[in-house]
Formats: C-alpha cells, sequence, structure tokens
C-alpha cells in the first residue's frame, strides 16, 4: 500500500528511526545517572536530610525514591522495606504498641499477680447483674451491740429495729489497663529498590505522560514547571539570532559568492574572523565595551529589579528589550558570519557546475541564475539550520551564564551545581528532543525541496 506513496512511506521510516533514537536518548538520559557507586537519591539526601529529623529524612527519601521510580511500591503505593534476618534466617520480630484507625494505643485488661504468681487480691464492693453497686439490711446497733430500736413508721405504737443499708464486699484480683502488644517485624533502614528494568519502565512511561519528576532545588516544584518558565526566555534569545542569522546569513553569502569584487574581498575575511570568535568571547567583549566601559547597557538579568512582576505593560516590554540587547547580539553576528561562509563556499562550487554555465550561456537572466544558485546551494544548509535549531537551547547555556539569562541553560546550571539529577536529567532530554524534532523536519524539507531526493524516492516506490 505505501508503495503507490512513496513520500509517505519515507516520512514514516524516518519518523520509526527518529522515534527509535529518541528511546534510545531516554534510556542514556536515564542511566547516566545511576552509574555511579550512589545512586540519585542517596546524592541528594546528603544534602537534603540535614536538620530533619529520622522521621522526616525518611519520608523526604521515600518521596524521592518515588519521585524517581526506584523504589518498590506496595499495593497502596507504599515504599516496601525488607526485612531483616537473623542467622538461623528467620526474620527478626520486636513487640510494639497496637494501634486503633486513629492511631491511639489499643488498651487490655491484665490480671495483676506477685512475684511468685499468686493472684494480688483486693476486697471491692459486688457489683450485680446490672452493673449496679449491691448492698444488705444491716440492724444498727448501739454502743453495747444491742440494735436500736426506733419507732414503727405503719403503727405508732410498735417498735422496730432500725437498719441501714451497708455494702457488700467481696474479694477480686487487682486488675490494671496495659497496652496491647503485637510482633513486629524488623525492616532494614534502606527501602527495597526497584530492578533496573522496572526502574527503567516507570521513567519512561513518565516521560511519555510528561512528568519528568520533581526537582530536588526547587522541591516540590515539578521539572516541566521549571522547563515551562525557562524555555520561553532561551526561545527569545535563540530563536530569533539563528532564523536571522540564517536568513541574512545565506542571502550575504550568495550575493558574496557571486558579485565576488570588493564586496565579497572586505565581506569574507569579516566573516570568518568573527566565525571563529567563541560566544563567551564575544559576549564578555560586549559587556566589557557597552556595560562596564560605556554604561550604556545592563550586564546581566532579564529586565529591570523594579519590576516585580512581568505583564504587557510598556514599562516591562521597554525593560525586556533594553535588556536583550546585548544577548542577542553576542549570538547573532557569529551565526550570520558562519551561515555565510558555509552558503559563500557552496554557491562558488555550484556557479562552477556544468549546468550553470551552460545557464549563463543560453544568456538567462542574473536573477534566475541567482535563484538557481541559491535553491541548489541551499540544501545543505538546511542541515545546518537543523543543527542550529536542534541545539538553541543547549547552545544557550554559555549565554545566559555571561549575562544571567533566566533560561533552560541557567535553569541547567544551577540543576549542576545542585546535583539536582531530575532537573538535570529533563533539560538534557528537552535538548535531545529539539535536536532530533529539527533534524527530523529538515529531513523532511530536503525530500520535499531537492530534486534528486524526490527522484530516488519514486524510483524506490515502483
Amino acid at each position: 500500500m505505501l508503495k503507490q506513496y512513496p513520500m509517505l512511506r519515507y516520512v514514516l521510516q524516518k519518523a520509526f528511526w527518529y522515534l527509535l533514537t529518541f528511546v534510545v536518548a531516554v534510556a542514556i538520559n536515564f542511566a547516566l545517572p545511576r552509574m555511579g557507586e550512589n545512586n540519585p537519591v542517596d546524592i541528594i539526601m546528603g544534602k537534603a536530610a540535614q536538620g530533619l529529623s529520622p522521621e522526616e529524612a525518611k519520608l523526604k527519601k521515600e518521596a524521592l525514591l518515588k519521585a524517581f521510580g526506584m523504589a518498590e511500591l506496595d499495593d497502596h503505593g507504599n515504599v516496601i522495606y525488607e526485612p531483616e534476618v537473623d542467622e538461623k534466617g528467620q526474620m527478626k520480630t520486636v513487640k510494639v504498641a497496637k494501634l486503633d484507625e486513629n492511631g491511639a494505643p489499643v488498651m487490655k485488661t491484665v490480671k495483676v499477680t506477685d512475684e511468685e504468681g499468686n493472684p494480688v487480691m483486693e476486697e471491692r464492693q459486688a457489683i450485680g447483674e446490672d452493673g449496679q453497686p449491691l448492698f444488705e439490711e444491716k440492724p444498727v446497733l448501739d454502743k453495747k451491740g444491742k440494735p436500736v430500736m426506733v419507732k414503727d413508721p405503719k403503727d405508732k405504737k410498735k417498735k422496730i429495729e432500725k437498719t441501714e443499708k451497708v455494702a457488700i464486699m467481696e474479694k477480686v484480683q487487682v486488675e490494671r489497663q496495659d497496652t496491647v502488644m503485637v510482633d513486629q517485624v524488623v525492616v532494614k533502614d534502606d527501602p527495597k529498590l526497584a530492578s533496573g528494568l522496572s526502574q527503567f519502565f516507570v521513567y519512561i512511561g513518565n516521560v511519555f505522560k510528561g512528568d519528568l519528576g520533581i526537582s530536588y532545588s526547587q522541591y516540590p516544584k515539578p521539572v516541566a514547571e521549571i522547563i515551562k518558565e525557562s524555555v520561553p526566555w532561551t526561545l527569545a534569545i535563540q530563536a530569533p539570532t539563528i532564523i536571522l542569522g540564517w536568513i541574512i546569513g545565506n542571502l550575504l553569502g550568495a550575493f558574496a559568492a557571486y558579485k565576488r569584487g570588493i564586496f565579497d574581498k572586505v565581506f569574507f575575511p569579516l566573516a570568518m574572523f568573527l566565525n571563529g570568535i567563541p560566544f563567551f568571547v564575544f559576549g564578555m567583549l560586549l559587556v566589557a565595551l557597552f556595560s562596564i566601559t560605556l554604561g550604556w547597557f545592563p550586564a546581566m538579568g532579564a529586565y529591570s529589579p523594579d519590576i516585580p512582576d512581568l505583564t504587557f505593560s510598556w514599562n516591562c516590554i521597554k525593560s525586556v528589550g533594553f535588556y536583550y540587547v546585548l544577548p542577542f547580539f553576542s549570538v547573532f553576528p557569529i551565526l550570520l558570519s558562519g551561515q555565510a561562509t558555509g552558503m559563500r563556499s557552496m554557491s562558488i562550487y555550484e556557479l562552477g557546475t556544468d549546468y550553470m554555465k551552460y545557464a549563463k550561456w543560453l544568456g538567462l537572466r542574473e536573477g534566475k541564475i541567482i535563484g538557481y544558485v541559491f535553491r541548489n546551494a541551499m540544501l545543505p544548509q538546511l542541515t545546518g539550520l537543523a543543527q542550529s535549531l536542534g541545539t538553541m537551547v543547549g547552545g544557550a547555556l554559555i549565554t545566559e551564564m555571561i549575562f544571567s539569562y533566566p533560561g533552560l541553560g541557567m535553569a541547567m546550571l544551577t540543576a549542576i551545581q545542585q546535583n539536582d539529577y531530575a532537573t538535570i536529567q529533563g533539560c538534557t532530554l528537552m535538548i535531545s528532543t529539539c535536536v532530533l524534532v529539527a533534524n527530523f523536519a529538515v529531513d523532511v524539507l530536503i525530500a520535499v525541496f531537492d530534486p534528486r531526493v524526490k527522484a530516488g524516492l519514486q524510483m524506490g516506490g515502483k
């Protein structure tokens, strides 16, 4: 079926291999933090446990293990701890208080005995079946031990013995309230870790759901949220510089190759010089000249500290634009010169080909010839554009460090300084994804614009 649609077959094949490459990148990203002697959680807890009680440290470690998918969990989502065993291989147990649903100790009534095991007795008032204390009527005696006589309430002429209610006493064994104790298995201090394969499947499942874990340095902030907040600042610098540098650089490179003369003699050495300057050197030169010496532009930050929150107000936009100038021009001239020199070389090569000589002999218009040159020389430049777009997130690290720009580069640097493995993994995975998506897009574009690729697809589909 797909043979009838060679372009679709080509796109699906590329998509499969890029998806496979993405899975491999995820696997490498997963494995790197776990290749050392200590796992990421142990390294994090070396700092995070300071100042915490043992119970708080235990709960924090469990939360981190869950976030990294490193611990085995029971059906209720609780971390499993392995039991300790004695020399005979039997599980060690310890007596602990039994608790009720509210967490209060369960109590029971226990009969008291002495050291010899004999019951300890005490005299107390007897209790009836209805739970009420029992009494008996006894005559009241005078000092001589004779019953005291009183008038009968029913018959005043008669006298009867005076009586009183006396508690009926009995001897019973002494009882006390004791806490109900149960056997509890002694568990190891460290939780049971899941297998590497299980951890990987949990990790890759979370990645495809957009869950990149919890940041340690900004706990409990999700890594995805950190990336979401940082990427716009990175794109604000990198995307315009790359796209404008690619377009303008290619146009200037093609023009220099075609016209040559004085323009090429001045432009080419200048472009080669700028292309050889590292980003961080050029950025520091701009800071030294325009910030420190002249004081025209701020040296660091993305907007004025006087602005508490970013809004679409004029003052906020003006401040962001003012702080944007130096970071932009620290990257733009170098990218432009690199694209221009590459396009110049490819254009000179295309101008020397047989088909271009034939076009000149036919007397084609100059604009038509330049169009052919630009189109054919542009195809290799698309690959360079893909690499630039793919690495623009990671390539912003040095620029953002110099200018303290709050992009993904600074977020990754902060994570590295604080051993925030979850954020490091998230940032590197973001960079890998951008590279793969950009290269996939360029592969598709080359297949669309390059007639040689089109012809090859048509022949392969037959």
